[in-house]
């Protein structure tokens, strides 16, 4: 095997995002990201303060989501969002695009966006991953988000919410570390539910996973590494 389980364990974003969490729920997904260090907790924004807190002095990042899950919003709110994880320590930041304005090729106003964004973040030391919501979308749209992340400086160019009609893809994955410069990271969400599949993308240059099944998929790891 040409890995180590950090190697494994710090692909995955462990995903807390769905809306029906209670906060007791949100505080034993931590403990778990921290039991088995994770590289981040995506958590539902209004927590990520408490999730900061509960990470620091860990190795283990806090993260949560911009415009989620749609992407719909005003880029004023989506800056507004970022402002408010960033304060709430937030190190990474998963923003959606305007999938309307994408579907529109209103490709200024994508860029522009994403570049409000890439920056505020960049200027406090933080980091932007970029969903496309591929679900939705032509190669010809993907291509030029890929083109446009690799211009503003984005960190990752991502997937997927998780939350559409369709997740990652061995294609889409194929063609967004095609398209996309070698500085910028991608990143699969949504359909990662095994450790073979964890596998089979980490194959084609995928850096991070978004990950809900993170215990089933980091104990086979153990057992196959014998740690």
């Amino acid at each position: 095997m040409d890995y180590t389980y950090e190697d494994i364990a710090k692909m995955i974003d462990h995903s807390l995002l769905n809306p029906t969490l209670a906060v007791g729920d949100l505080a034993s997904g931590i403990q778990i990201a921290l039991d088995y260090d994770v590289a981040s907790v995506c958590i539902l924004p209004y927590y990520l303060k408490r999730c900061a807190d509960l990470l620091a002095g860990s190795s283990v990042k806090a993260s949560t989501t911009i415009g989620f899950p749609h992407g719909g919003h005003a880029t004023a709110i989506k800056v507004a969002e970022a402002q408010q994880a960033l304060d709430d320590g937030g190190e990474e930041l998963d923003m959606v695009v305007n999938i309307s304005k994408v579907l529109s090729e209103d490709w200024g106003y994508v860029r522009d966006e994403i570049a409000a964004i890439v920056g505020l973040a960049h200027a406090r030391a933080q980091k932007v991953k970029v969903i496309f919501e591929n679900c939705y979308l032509e190669d010809h749209h993907k291509i030029w988000l890929c083109e446009i992340c690799g211009e503003v400086g984005a960190d990752w160019v991502k997937t997927s919410t998780g939350y559409g009609s369709g997740g990652a893809t061995l294609e889409d994955l194929r063609l967004m570390r095609k398209h996309t410069p070698s500085t910028v990271q991608v990143k699969a969400a949504g359909g990662v539910r095994s450790l073979d599949r964890l596998l089979e993308v980490r194959a084609l240059g995928v850096t991070r996973v978004g990950a809900s099944r993170t215990v089933d998929m980091l104990n086979e790891l153990q057992q196959r590494l014998g740690v």
